[in-house]
């Protein structure tokens, strides 16, 4: 295939409102929009061999900037285009020489749609259509005709976390319909959207769920149960009776703290995972650009490093050793991935034991009532 021009800079470049590019959930492949100079095209890296390459899969005609799109582990790309403010086309994206081919998938018709995280099988893609009163859960890729409406959830949803690996189980934050503080609940796709309280710190608190690593169990949520009203960023384990913990590591004074890769094959070791953090922060510090802080749930004190040239920023996945890869795209280089290490873990005291991180806030009284959600004793198909 003949690539296309080198891309411009991405300071040069007009914005689009989805920075950063999405991630197979097996990191095999990501895809996202990039542009050539005068218009936007999607373009599918591929992430599973010695060095990342990317793949130019341009339509007939340009990408509008909100345009969606999620890869899937077949090497194919997902796009979302809007048409006519409130239809939603779907299809299926491939190389064929120096062609794209493209599969239709059929459309949804409504006002807001949002697609979901990749999901763990890496075939089907899922949507959001958030509303007053509830939420529909559309399954737009993966099926046998076309979008499939899933799932009706009440009250206003958002977010989206796997819970397990058959892409069943997906965590939501769910503002409830009478009103009331955000609380993530578990939906199980195979039941009609059976829902299931998952996360409630306090009864008054908003909380909500982040990210959940299947491996180890770790949990980061975003809550405001021990400081009312100031939501701060907290670490848990899926099925422990121990409460959601708010360390100090955590707060960056003024910045905007957000997790977006968990160090994965850590089995029951929730607190020796290695997270990513993006980190953003007034306009006068680090020139407006976010930059990247690492931390384990051990350690007293998050590291915090400056973002590699070209990061598209809050994207990237760690390996099972501790190498955090995160996608860059240059003047010089159209695709390549920066590589980080973890920092070591923290050193075991005497008696074995890991070395107390630094002081927490106050933990809320309630762990995350797992024990009350549909993440034991069930496997896919009922």
């Amino acid at each position: 295939m003949t690539a296309l021009a080198l891309e411009t800079a991405p300071e040069m470049r007009p914005r689009p409102p989805r920075s950063g590019c999405v991630i197979t959930a097996d990191a095999s492949y990501a895809a996202r929009l990039a542009y050539d100079g005068t218009s936007w095209f999607p373009q599918r890296w591929t992430l599973d061999g010695p060095e990342p390459y990317a793949v130019p899969l341009p339509g007939r005609q340009p990408e509008e900037p909100d345009t969606d799109v999620l890869p899937l582990t077949d090497g194919r790309v997902l796009i979302r285009r809007r048409a006519d403010g409130r239809r939603h086309l779907f299809a299926l994206l491939y190389p064929t020489g120096p062609e794209t081919g493209e599969v239709p998938l059929g459309a949804v018709e409504c006002g807001e749609l949002h697609l979901l995280p990749p999901a763990p099988d890496g075939r089907s893609a899922y949507a959001l259509e958030p509303g007053a009163r509830s939420t529909q859960v559309w399954l737009v890729a993966g099926g046998a005709f076309g979008p499939e409406h899933v799932a009706e959830v009440p009250g206003r949803c958002s977010g989206g976390v796997w819970l397990d690996r058959a892409g069943r189980l997906l965590a939501l934050d769910r503002e409830p319909a009478e009103g009331g503080p955000v609380k993530t609940v578990a939906v199980d796709l195979e039941r009609g959207g059976e829902v299931t309280p998952l996360l409630q710190i306090t009864e008054e608190s908003a909380d909500r769920l982040l990210v959940a690593d299947l491996d180890s169990g770790l949990i980061l949520v975003r809550s405001d149960a021990a400081t009312p009203g100031a939501p701060r960023l907290g670490w848990g384990v899926l099925g422990s009776t121990l409460p959601v913990r708010f360390p100090q590591a955590l707060r960056v004074p003024e910045c905007t703290v957000t997790p977006f890769a968990v160090q994965p094959g850590q089995t029951l070791l929730p607190e020796g995972c290695a997270v990513a953090l993006r980190i953003d922060g007034p306009a006068d510090g680090a020139g407006g650009a976010p930059w990247l802080g690492l931390w384990r749930p051990s350690d007293g004190a998050m590291r915090q490093l400056p973002a590699p040239d070209g990061w598209l920023a809050g994207s990237g996945f760690w390996s099972r050793e501790g190498v955090l890869s995160l996608p860059c795209v240059t003047r010089e280089v159209s695709c390549a991935l920066a590589r980080v290490s973890a920092p070591e873990p923290s050193v075991p005291a005497a008696d074995g034991q890991p070395v107390p991180a630094a002081a927490e806030a106050a933990a809320a009284p309630r762990p995350v009532p797992l024990g009350q959600a549909p993440l034991g004793g069930r496997t896919a198909g009922g």
